[in-house]
């Protein structure tokens, strides 16, 4: 076996963003990081800078589709992270993708809005990751304002956990900085209960491409043979090292530092 082929591959499905703040790059960057060999198929194309996004142009799932099965033929991956999915057609033919590697874990980032605020999922886009892909999902990584939109109608974070881990995912990750407070609470829920808190100290800016970051990492770490809940631990903290280091090249939000010369590191998360 050549060192090439040692190298754990992990296929993104994401959109690309010109900033390079998130999307595709985002984790090509932090899979990379992680020691991992970085796939993509590009799911959208996007218009947009560091304040919002402008405009979504979806591509078609017959396209992704038809990449993805030769990809698979070639080369072996060993998880797979889905990030920006545009529309609920991609959403069902990324579903049927999964459903034809069911061995292979999956890391889904339901990106539901830009960090502008402009959406990035109508209703049967929700109903379709709800229904189609979350059965099919390892890890499951929505902010706090995502969880409520993928769990309606129920009141606490708690809850939304328990309703997101009932649709077949295995772990969910709940994150905190939406929520109020001088700390940053991520929530991990697995075998029908919050079985983990992670506490971080919240930093001063807002950032563009956590998410990302964060899934992705997690992916990384899935693919290198970590448990899903020490994968998620560190993926938290290389995340919060990434956004402590961050940078702000626009006019609008700071973006991470996935390759960080100086890191101000955190042994571990407050509690």
């Amino acid at each position: 076996m050549t060192e090439l082929q040692a190298i754990p591959a992990v296929l993104s499905l994401s959109g690309h963003d010109p900033t390079g703040g998130a999307g595709i790059q985002a984790d090509i960057e932090a899979i990379a990081g992680q020691g991992c060999h970085a796939c993509s198929i590009i799911t959208a194309l996007t218009v947009q800078d560091t304040r919002n996004v402008k405009k979504v142009m979806p591509q078609p799932p017959m396209e992704i589709a038809e990449q993805f099965d030769i990809l698979m033929q070639d080369m072996a991956v060993d998880v797979i992270k889905i990030g920006l999915i545009g529309t609920a057609d991609c959403a069902i033919a990324l579903a049927e993708m999964l459903r034809n590697h069911p061995t292979i874990p999956v890391v889904l980032d339901p990106v539901l809005s830009a960090g502008g605020g402009k959406p990035l999922a109508d209703a049967a886009l929700i109903e379709a990751i709800r229904e189609r892909l979350m059965p099919h999902t390892t890890v499951l990584t929505p902010n706090s304002e995502e969880a409520r939109r993928l769990a309606p109608d129920i009141e606490t974070l708690d809850q939304c956990g328990l309703f997101l881990l009932s649709q077949g995912c295995r772990y969910v990750l709940i994150t905190g900085t939406h929520e109020p407070g001088p700390t940053v609470c991520n929530r991990l829920f697995a075998d029908h209960r919050r079985i983990e808190t992670f506490s971080w100290d919240r930093l001063p800016h807002s950032y563009h491409g956590s998410g990302c970051t964060l899934a992705s990492t997690i992916a990384a770490g899935l693919a290198r043979g970590q448990p899903p809940i020490q994968a998620i631990r560190k993926a938290q903290e290389y995340t919060w090292n990434a956004l402590n280091t961050g940078f702000r090249p626009g006019k609008g939000q700071y973006l991470p530092n996935r390759f960080p010369r100086r890191e101000k590191k955190r042994a571990a998360p407050l509690s």
